[in-house]
C-alpha cells in the first residue's frame, strides 16, 4: 500500500488483519488524501478527523487482541444523506443542519461490521440531478478530469474512491445516482435490490425509488461493501432474502442469455446515444459472447414507465425539502419540483405505486427468455463543470435525459444493476455499461462482472496524479 492512494478494501482488511499495517496510519492517510485533495477535487462535506482516529485506535485495540470482523479498521466513507451520530446530514443542501442524534441502519451496520466512517461526501441538492454542484459545497470534481463532473448524485463518494482517498464509499442511487458516477470515474457501482441496504430512517426513500448502494474500484470491493451495509432495521416495509454478494465473485455465471438493449426507455425529450459510447457497451457485449454466452439484442418492454417515476420523485423531493433550515435558500428548480411533487403526491403517487406490480409482471416476462441486460450506463460522457448546473428550470431536465436516459427505469422496478467500466471515449472521459436483472439477481450480476473483470483487469487503472481543471485529458 503507498500512502498517496488507498489500497483496495479486501487488501486492506487483509493487511489489518495480518498486522501489516495499522488501522491509524490507514485512516491518517486517508485524511491526508481527503485534505491534500480537497481544493481541487473537493470529494467530502464533512471530514471526522478527530472522531476518525478515535475510531481507528480503538479498532487497534480490538486487533491486538485477536477480534476480527469483516471491516475492522478499515477506512470509509459514506455520502451525505446518511445519518452519521453527532453530524449533520445536510444532502446537498444550504442551511444549518442539526447533528445526527444516530447512526441511520446503514452506518449502523458498517460500524458493527468495524469500518471507520472518515467522512461524509458531496451529493447535490436532495439528490437531484447527475452532477455534484451547488452554493452550499461548491464543485464536486472528476478525478480523471477535473474540468468535468464525476456524475451525481453520489459524485463525491465517486471522486473519493476513483482518486484513491478511500477504499470504497456508500452512495445512493434513485435514478441512478450509484451507477452514473460510477460510469463517469471508471468504477463498479452496485445498486443492490430495493430493501437490501436500509435506507431507515426513512423506510422508504423517495417512495421506494431509492436505495443506498456501494462504490469501489473492483467488483470484490464493492460486494463486500454490500455485504458489511446489507440488512433491515426492524421497521423497514421492504426486507428481500438475506444474501452473501460476495460469494459470487469468482463463480462461473454458466452460459447466459444476453440481451444488449441500446434503445432508451421512453422519454417526453430525445435521447441519442454517443456512437463512441456504443461502441464501448458493444465492445463488451462482444467480450460476453466471446465468453461463452449467448448475446443478442433487445429492450425490455418498458412502456410508459415514466409516468410511475415523476410522482414518486417529485413527492419525495417535497418530503425532504420540508427539512431544510431554511426553504427559502433551496435552488428554485428544487423548489420547483417541490411544488409539483406536493400536487402529484395524493391520486397521482397512488397509481404510480399500483403499476409497480404490472411493470413487474411485464418486464419480468422478458426474463424468462434472457437471464441479464448489457445497456449503457449513460447516452454521453461527463459534461463539463457547470454545463448542467447553470441551466434553468426545463432546460435541466431536457439536458439530464439527454445524457442520462437510461438508468432510471431500474429505481422504479426496485431491482438490482451493477456499473462496470466501458473503457474512454473522447480523448480520457470514462464511461460505463450497466448489467441489470430480475429481484435479488445481484449474485448472478456480481458474477458476470467480476467475469468481465479477469479480462478487461479495468481496475488496474488509475486517473492521473495532477491535473488541472480545463487541461486535456490523456
Amino acid at each position: 500500500m503507498t500512502p498517496d492512494r488507498a489500497a483496495g478494501l479486501a487488501e486492506t482488511r487483509r493487511a489489518l488483519a495480518a498486522g501489516e499495517v495499522t488501522s491509524r496510519a490507514l485512516v491518517e492517510q486517508a485524511l491526508a488524501r481527503i485534505e491534500a485533495t480537497q481544493p481541487t477535487l473537493n470529494a467530502f462535506r464533512v471530514v471526522r478527523a478527530g472522531a476518525a482516529l478515535a475510531e481507528a485506535d480503538a479498532a487497534d485495540r480490538e486487533l491486538a487482541a485477536g477480534v476480527r470482523r469483516p471491516l475492522l479498521g478499515v477506512p470509509v466513507a459514506v455520502k451525505d444523506d446518511m445519518d452519521v451520530a453527532g453530524e449533520p446530514t445536510a444532502f446537498g443542501c444550504p442551511g444549518d443542519f442539526p447533528r445526527a442524534a444516530a447512526d441511520g441502519e446503514a452506518v449502523r451496520r458498517l460500524r458493527a461490521a468495524g469500518a471507520v466512517i472518515v467522512g461524509k461526501t458531496n451529493t447535490c441538492e436532495l439528490g437531484q440531478w447527475p452532477f455534484t454542484e451547488g452554493p452550499a459545497f461548491g464543485d464536486t470534481r472528476n478525478p480523471w478530469h477535473t474540468g468535468h463532473t464525476p456524475g451525481g448524485s453520489s459524485g463525491g463518494s465517486a471522486a473519493a474512491v476513483a482518486a484513491g482517498l478511500v477504499p470504497a464509499a456508500l452512495g445512493s442511487d434513485g435514478a441512478g445516482s450509484v451507477r452514473i458516477p460510477a460510469a463517469w470515474t471508471h468504477l463498479i457501482g452496485v445498486k443492490p435490490q430495493r430493501g437490501r441496504i436500509s435506507t431507515w430512517p426513512w423506510g422508504e426513500s423517495f417512495h421506494g425509488i431509492t436505495v443506498n448502494g456501494t462504490l469501489a474500484r473492483t467488483v470484490a470491493d464493492a460486494a463486500l461493501l454490500l455485504d458489511a451495509a446489507s440488512g433491515n432495521h426492524a421497521r423497514d416495509p421492504h426486507r428481500p432474502p438475506a444474501l452473501t454478494v460476495a460469494d459470487a465473485v469468482g463463480r462461473d455465471p454458466g452460459r447466459l442469455r444476453v440481451a444488449l438493449s441500446l434503445k432508451p426507455p421512453f422519454t417526453a425529450v430525445p435521447a441519442r446515444l454517443d456512437p463512441a459510447i456504443r461502441a464501448r457497451v458493444v465492445e463488451l457485449a462482444d467480450r460476453l459472447a466471446a465468453l461463452g454466452h449467448e448475446v443478442e439484442e433487445a429492450d425490455p418492454p418498458y412502456g410508459q414507465i415514466g409516468l410511475t417515476f415523476v410522482p414518486r420523485a417529485t413527492a419525495g423531493i417535497a418530503e425532504r425539502a420540508r427539512e431544510a433550515p431554511d426553504p427559502a435558500l433551496l435552488d428554485p428548480r428544487t423548489r420547483a419540483a417541490s411544488r409539483l411533487g406536493r400536487m402529484l403526491g395524493g391520486a397521482p403517487l397512488r397509481a404510480a405505486r399500483r403499476a409497480e406490480a404490472v411493470l413487474h409482471r411485464r418486464i419480468g416476462e422478458f426474463f424468462r427468455s434472457y437471464d441479464v441486460v448489457l445497456a449503457p450506463t449513460t447516452a454521453a460522457p461527463p459534461p463539463r463543470i457547470g454545463d448542467l448546473y447553470r441551466l434553468k428550470g426545463f432546460a435541466t431536465d431536457r439536458a439530464i435525459i439527454a445524457a442520462c436516459p437510461y438508468a432510471w427505469p431500474w429505481n422504479v422496478l426496485g431491482w438490482p444493476g451493477v456499473n462496470v467500466p466501458a473503457g474512454f471515449v473522447g480523448g480520457g472521459l470514462p464511461v460505463g455499461a450497466q448489467l441489470l436483472g430480475p429481484a435479488n439477481s445481484e449474485p448472478l450480476l456480481v458474477s458476470v462482472a467480476a467475469q468481465l473483470e479477469a479480462e478487461l483487469r479495468w481496475h488496474e487503472v488509475w486517473p492521473p496524479q495532477q491535473r488541472e481543471a480545463g487541461a486535456p485529458a490523456v
